[in-house]
């Protein structure tokens, strides 16, 4: 959308029961992929990040949410007038905050360079926090990484120390990062590894799914790790279908 149209009522997505995210906040994102490869066999090869991205505290664990979509420049000034950029960007906020939440912010740099500047640090960090943003993903660059907002994840394509002229330029549009694309309202799943869009479809299978799965490795993990392990009993067990999904 662009300055001149109202914040659009998102959400593409259904909304689900908060106990499924809950349960999904349990697993990390490999994990929740391998579980779409059972659940929702045709997205086994897109759907998520394919690009390495920067996570500055690997240890938080993951964050579930619903995705507020932005697409940003920094490399030159805005193209609009500065009344239609402060508008934009209050618009911008304003789906930021729009519910159902919690929410994930995706952002898309669309610099030849992306991370020329950075749209996150000290000030958008407590604001995103604030508005009841979970973090953001971002092929973007982020800064300010001692004063960034407690808790907040972030997930993004570089760390650099200027904002240069980061500007706004559409908001609540289809959005790609590192190779996943996201729409306004796509519950997204992200941790230190990526992030991947999960379909609200099938979002309550994926417990069940990755449990089972992991019962199915455990098979093959424990004898692998008993002293002395033979190929022939691995192999015995993967001819068996052990570790196989």
């Amino acid at each position: 959308m662009t300055a001149a149209d109202d914040v659009p009522a998102v959400l593409d997505g259904a909304v689900l029961d908060g106990a499924v995210l809950d349960a999904l906040r349990r697993y990390d994102t490999p994990t929740v992929c391998n579980a779409l490869e059972v659940v929702a066999p045709q997205r086994r090869g897109h759907g998520y990040t394919v690009f390495p991205l920067v996570c500055p505290w690997p240890d938080r664990g993951p964050v579930v949410g619903y995705a507020r979509t932005a697409t940003i420049r920094a490399r030159h000034p805005a193209d609009r007038p500065a009344a239609e950029s402060a508008r934009l960007r209050l618009a911008y906020y304003a789906h930021v905050a729009q519910g159902p939440g919690p929410t994930v912010t995706v952002i898309e740099d669309l610099d030849h360079t992306p991370g020329y500047g950075a749209w996150w640090g000290e000030v958008n960090t407590n604001l995103h926090k604030g508005l009841g943003s979970l973090g953001v993903i971002t092929n973007g660059s982020i800064r300010d990484l001692d004063q960034s907002a407690e808790g907040f994840f972030m997930l993004a394509g570089s760390v650099g120390p200027s904002h240069a002229y980061v500007h706004v330029v559409d908001i609540a549009v289809t959005v790609e990062v590192a190779g996943m694309v996201v729409r306004p309202g796509d519950l997204v799943h992200a941790d230190r590894h990526g992030a991947v869009v999960v379909p609200a479809s099938v979002a309550a299978r994926i417990p069940a799914a990755a449990d089972a799965l992991a019962a199915e490795e455990a098979k093959l993990i424990g004898p692998s790790r008993q002293p002395g392990v033979s190929y022939e009993r691995l192999a015995e067990i993967i001819a068996g279908g052990g570790g196989s999904h």
